[in-house]
């Protein structure tokens, strides 16, 4: 089972992909190609505002408190695959059912790689990747993971209408890997025959 995320956008008047993200699903919880921003709007421009909303988020994360959390995520408009759930929220209790539980392992995010693509004065796509640092000050432990975000300017407040986590994947080993291969290779053939 996997999830997954697209950011549709028409270009050269087609519909095309311009983000994707997809993850595993968890196994259970403990409780891109892009285009040119539109003429006007500037993501070099939204980039600051997307770190400091991200520094909100992230503030909120490590100041324990969940329900300021789960404030910055829409109330009215939410698609939200977390990292260490399998659930898809879109919903305000679910949201704050699951920082709730995630506060307590501590977290703190630091942003490795990101890229912001802007789409109206009051609409951006924030994506990259992040490493967390979870658990207690003397045991601390990093979980390197992919984000995507989707803040809209609402009531002149930024909200996260859509957020997609998920932990980077292991390389598969030498042995996975001739599997997957043949998997692939298999599948083609019955294309060809089909």
């Amino acid at each position: 089972k996997a999830r997954f995320s697209y950011m549709w956008r028409i270009v050269d008047g087609e519909w095309k992909i311009v983000h994707h993200h997809s993850s595993a699903l968890p196994a259970g919880a403990p409780s891109p190609q892009t285009a040119d921003a539109p003429d006007g709007w500037d993501s070099e421009e939204m980039y600051p505002i997307a770190q400091e909303n991200f520094k909100r988020w992230n503030d909120a994360l490590k100041e324990k408190n969940y329900r300021k959390v789960a404030d910055i995520y829409s109330s009215t408009d939410l698609s939200f695959l977390p990292t260490v759930s399998p659930n898809f929220i879109q919903d305000d209790a679910s949201t704050e059912d699951y920082f709730a539980n995630f506060v307590k392992k501590l977290p703190d995010g630091t942003i490795t790689s990101d890229k912001v693509q802007s789409y109206s004065p009051d609409l951006y796509l924030h994506t990259g990747m992040y490493t967390f640092m979870t658990g207690p000050r003397s045991s601390r432990v990093p979980v390197d993971a992919r984000f995507s975000y989707m803040w809209r300017k609402v009531n002149g407040e930024w909200q996260i209408v859509h957020h997609h986590s998920s932990v980077v994947p292991g390389a598969p080993s030498q042995g996975e890997q001739k599997n997957y291969t043949k998997k692939f290779l298999g599948m083609l053939r019955s294309m060809d025959t089909a």
